[in-house]
């Protein structure tokens, strides 16, 4: 049976069905504060039809997964998404058509739909960050004090690790742990980052930021940003071991920008860094 505390925060989940979604649903309904209103996924998964609950783990809630997004649209003061970047681009269009605020976790995006995101956003508020995590959200900010303080004659790189199912590579976290240190040098991260290196290479370029990737069984999310001087080495690390950190992370997320007027938000305003 559906438990709907009286002024709480309506939270729908798009992609519900997913690791990501059940965490999600589980999260928002064992926060204070939150209500589970819907959860959406594809017309052909075989989710659609189950109880949202009993899919994430929490048992029988009375709400079914659908395949319309519409409706969990309107039955939620707020979305959180974290699906395809095409897919993210069509719901941002959606949640701004019908005056809803957002959290997206989806990272990969293309140019063309992080505009489709950021139109959003002149619209209704939306907050999309590449991981929700606190203790990341914290070392974006030591990697910028670092890179400012050390200067360009220190070589920066990037190394991840996560899971085999992971379709896209840099991760969205380690491409913004690299686009804070190029900010903080004061260039754009584009004109620097190496990500791929194959063959005979010649020597690394000054100033370049690197990027390393690494996939295999089920890692959650490590991310090593090493920077490397002449006869010494700093690096800084995180290590996720649970997802639930970015499902935390997400509804925090999600009971902040509520109250927010339109805009594109990150972690590091919800969490006042």
């Amino acid at each position: 049976m559906a438990v709907t505390r009286i002024g709480a925060t309506k939270m729908g989940v798009v992609g519900c069905g997913g690791r990501m979604g059940r965490m999600l649903v589980a999260e928002i309904a064992a926060s204070e504060g939150c209500t589970v209103a819907g959860g959406s996924e594809a017309p052909e998964s075989a989710c659609v039809g189950q109880d949202i609950g009993e899919l994430a783990g929490i048992g029988r809630i009375g709400i079914s997964v659908v395949d319309t997004l519409d409706k969990v649209f309107r039955d939620s003061d707020v979305l959180i998404e974290f699906t395809s970047p095409a897919a993210t681009a069509e719901h941002a269009a959606l949640a701004a058509d019908l005056g809803r605020p957002m959290v997206i976790g989806t990272t990969g995006l293309s140019t063309e739909q992080g505009d489709a995101v950021r139109q959003a956003a002149t619209r209704v508020p939306i907050v999309w960050a590449p991981n929700m995590s606190l203790g990341i959200n914290l070392l974006i900010g030591l990697v910028a004090e670092v890179a400012s303080r050390l200067g360009p004659d220190w070589d920066i790189e990037v190394l991840e690790m996560h899971h085999r199912g992971k379709i896209d590579a840099p991760s969205g976290t380690a491409l913004g742990l690299g686009r804070a240190a190029a900010e903080a040098r004061g260039v754009p991260l584009e004109d620097v980052a190496q990500r791929v290196r194959d063959g005979v290479t010649g020597a690394r370029r000054p100033g370049d930021i690197g990027f390393a990737t690494l996939r295999g069984g089920d890692a959650v999310g490590d991310h090593h940003v090493i920077f490397a001087g002449t006869g010494e080495r700093l690096e800084l690390v995180h290590r996720a071991t649970s997802r639930a950190i970015y499902a935390r992370g997400a509804v925090r997320a999600a009971r902040w920008v509520v109250a927010r007027p339109a805009g594109l938000y990150g972690m590091k305003e919800v969490l006042d860094l």
